[in-house]
């Protein structure tokens, strides 16, 4: 038995990968600070025994003797992210700092949970790991790109450095069940939208596109990332290479969801990328010829479901 510290393990992502850690046979420390995470996420984890809870910002220091630490603290939607830009930003750097400083004193693993934002708007399409991305530092997304960017630096430093243990992947469009609702993320407006029968808001044309990982397919990447041998530090791509435009995706969740909803465009954010799509060349060499399993329909059938449920 491991004991595993998750930060941000309260979220979307963060509580799966503590059910799957239980369900593993491991000790969990849940942290989170509860600003986009929910109690509701893990409910169900409560009354094991082997499940800890902690109420903690990751920009303060925290001091625990665990094994592995995954580092998930972080807002990841724009709508959060952009909220405080500058805590999103002490976030990914300080709370990195604070992580890379527990994994080195008490010599734990510790795997950075980064983001394919780093590739900004990218100029090579599909996004493998050698590329160094094409991102602007003072646009409205930089506070998470530029937070995130840095935070992988700091990762790479330690580990030279301070010979400290490190893994670090990059985490393409994950969906999944307890997607907050409101967090507006694409999947997560259009299937609200389209359950409540309200028109449906595409930003530009429609014809960018998006990659999307379901999340348990994304938590199997990780915790094989984290048991690849002590040598292998990343970055590595996670993510699912099937490519829709936005358009083609509002179109399958009204088909699904047999909603009225009539599809409206407004123009397009700031610095939003028109392609986003990750070559997992290397994660299938590295992980064991891990893959995404979970196809779209399936997905999106699942989380459907759950916010059918939770917006009633």
């Amino acid at each position: 038995m491991k004991k595993i510290l998750v930060t941000g393990g309260a979220g979307f992502i963060g509580s799966h990968l503590c059910e799957r850690l239980l369900n593993e046979g491991n000790e969990v420390i849940c942290l989170d600070n509860y600003f986009t995470g929910s109690k509701k996420n893990i409910l169900h984890l409560m009354n094991n025994p082997f499940f800890e809870l902690v109420r903690h910002d990751v920009t303060e220091p925290y001091y625990a003797e665990v094994d592995d630490i995954y580092n998930l603290a972080c807002p990841a939607s724009p709508i959060h992210y952009q909220h405080d830009p500058i805590k999103t930003i002490k976030t990914s750097v300080v709370g990195a700092t604070n992580m890379l400083g527990l994994a080195k004193r008490v010599n734990a693993k510790i795997l950075q949970a980064s983001t394919s934002e780093v590739y900004g708007d990218p100029k090579v399409h599909p996004q493998p790991e050698s590329y160094w991305g094409h991102v602007n530092p003072i646009g409205l997304r930089s506070c998470y790109d530029e937070g995130k960017r840095c935070a992988e630096s700091l990762f790479i430093n330690y580990h030279k450095q301070n010979n400290v243990r490190i893994k670090i992947i990059r985490i393409f469009n994950t969906y999944g069940t307890r997607m907050n609702t409101n967090d507006g993320r694409v999947i997560s407006n259009f299937i609200v939208q389209a359950l409540k029968g309200e028109d449906i808001t595409i930003y530009g044309d429609g014809s960018q596109t998006r990659s999307f990982q379901y999340v348990d397919d994304l938590i199997e990447g990780m915790i094989r990332m984290m048991n690849t041998p002590e040598n292998v530090i990343g970055p590595l791509n996670i993510g699912n290479p099937l490519e829709f435009s936005i358009a083609q995706l509002a179109n399958e969740i009204i088909r699904l969801t047999n909603s009225s909803s009539k599809i409206i465009y407004k123009p397009l954010p700031e610095d939003d990328p028109m392609q986003r799509k990750p070559d997992i060349t290397l994660a299938q060499k590295i992980l064991n010829d891990w893959k995404p399993v979970v196809g779209l329909e399936e997905g999106l059938n699942k989380v459907i479901t759950y916010f059918y449920k939770v917006m009633k």
